[in-house]
C-alpha cells in the first residue's frame, strides 16, 4: 500500500513588515531591545513575535534564564533574512544614488598596527574630502574569526589573511615581501649570511602567538634554526624591542617603512613566499552602496600610497 505524503502546512499571507521585526528580533536577541529598535511597545512587539511563530510554524525565539535564544530554524533563517532587509531598505531609500556629503555612518575596519600606520593618514584624508560624516573605527587585529564579519561587528578585515570559508569577500590589495631589522651598529649591519642571521635571537610578530612561520621552514631546509625567544602581537612594540637589544626583527618592507625610521634594514638571506594584503568583507555589504564606496576608497588609498613609496624609492 503506497505511503501517503505528509500535508503540507498551510502558509499564512506574507506580511514583510514581520520579516523585518523578525530580522530586529534576531539581531537585539530580546523583545525589549528590539520594540526600541523599530519604535514599537513591548505589547506590540510580543504580538508580532507570535505572529512570526505562526509564519514559520516554529517557537523561533524561547526563554533561557532572564533571556531568549534561537531555535535552530531561526539561526538558518538569520543571514539570508538579514541581507533579504538590508536591500529591500535600499530599495525604498534609494541609495543606489549615494549622497557622501551627507553620508553619516561609522565602519569598523579590522587592520594591524603597520596598516594603520602606514595608510592610516591616507584613508583619514580621503574621508575627510568625500564624505565629511564619516568616521572609521580601526579595531585591534587580534584574531581572524569570521563571526565579527559575520554579525557585523566588523565591516572590513584588512591584512594577510588566512581561510576564512567560502562565504567571504577577498580581494587583494598589494603584495609585500619580509626585511631584517635590527638596531644601528649591530653586528649584523656587517653582512648576513644565513648562519649569521639564525646566530641572534629573534623577535616574532604574530597576533597568534606563534613562535615559528615561513622564515624558520627556510632556515630549516638550509640545516639551520633561529631562536624565537620573544613573540608580540604588533610592529610597534617588536621594533621597540630591537632598537636597543641585539635581538633581530622580521617584517613586512610597505607596511613598517615608516616605523622602521632610524633603524638598519637587510634583505633576507633566505627566501619566503610573498605576503598577500587583502581586503576581506561579508557579502551582505557586497551592494551596499556605502560600503562599496568604503572599499574603493581603501584601494584607492593604497594606490596612492603605492604610487608614493615607488617615487621615493626612485629617488634614492
Amino acid at each position: 500500500m503506497p505511503l501517503k505524503s505528509a500535508a503540507k502546512r498551510p502558509v499564512p499571507p506574507l506580511d514583510m513588515n514581520l520579516l523585518v521585526t523578525l530580522d530586529a528580533l534576531l539581531s537585539e536577541g530580546s523583545v525589549v531591545g528590539a520594540s526600541q529598535r523599530l519604535n514599537l511597545s513591548a505589547p506590540a512587539m510580543s504580538r508580532q513575535l507570535s505572529r512570526i511563530r505562526h509564519l514559520f510554524g516554529d517557537p523561533i525565539l524561547v526563554r533561557a534564564g532572564r533571556g531568549l535564544v534561537s531555535t535552530p530554524r531561526a539561526e538558518a533563517l538569520r543571514e539570508r533574512l538579514h541581507g533579504l532587509v538590508m536591500e529591500a531598505e535600499a530599495l525604498v531609500r534609494g541609495e543606489d544614488e549615494l549622497d557622501l556629503a551627507r553620508l553619516d555612518r561609522s565602519f569598523v575596519i579590522r587592520a594591524n598596527d603597520g596598516f594603520v600606520g602606514t595608510f592610516g593618514a591616507a584613508l583619514a584624508s580621503l574621508a575627510a574630502r568625500q564624505a565629511p560624516q564619516v568616521r572609521l573605527r580601526f579595531a585591534h587585529q587580534d584574531k581572524e574569526d569570521v563571526e565579527a564579519l559575520r554579525e557585523g561587528r566588523v565591516d572590513a578585515d584588512i591584512g594577510v589573511i588566512g581561510a576564512m570559508g567560502p562565504e567571504i569577500r577577498l580581494q587583494a590589495l598589494f603584495h609585500d615581501r619580509f626585511v631584517g631589522v635590527v638596531r644601528p651598529g649591530h653586528p649584523l649591519t656587517d653582512g648576513v649570511t644565513p648562519e649569521s642571521f639564525a646566530a641572534f635571537p629573534h623577535v616574532s610578530v604574530s597576533r597568534r602567538g606563534r613562535f615559528s612561520g615561513p622564515i624558520d621552514e627556510a632556515l630549516t631546509a638550509q640545516g639551520l634554526t633561529r631562536f624565537v625567544s620573544i613573540a608580540v602581537a604588533n610592529f610597534a612594540d617588536a621594533l621597540a624591542i630591537i632598537r636597543t637589544s641585539d635581538h633581530v626583527a622580521a617584517v613586512p618592507a610597505r607596511l613598517t617603512e615608516r616605523a622602521r625610521a632610524g633603524l638598519r634594514s637587510f634583505e633576507l638571506p633566505v627566501t619566503t613566499d610573498a605576503l598577500a594584503v587583502s581586503l576581506a568583507w561579508h557579502p551582505r555589504l557586497e551592494a551596499d552602496p556605502a560600503h562599496r564606496w568604503l572599499r574603493g576608497m581603501i584601494r584607492e588609498a593604497c594606490a596612492d600610497e603605492r604610487r608614493k613609496a615607488g617615487a621615493r624609492a626612485s629617488k634614492r
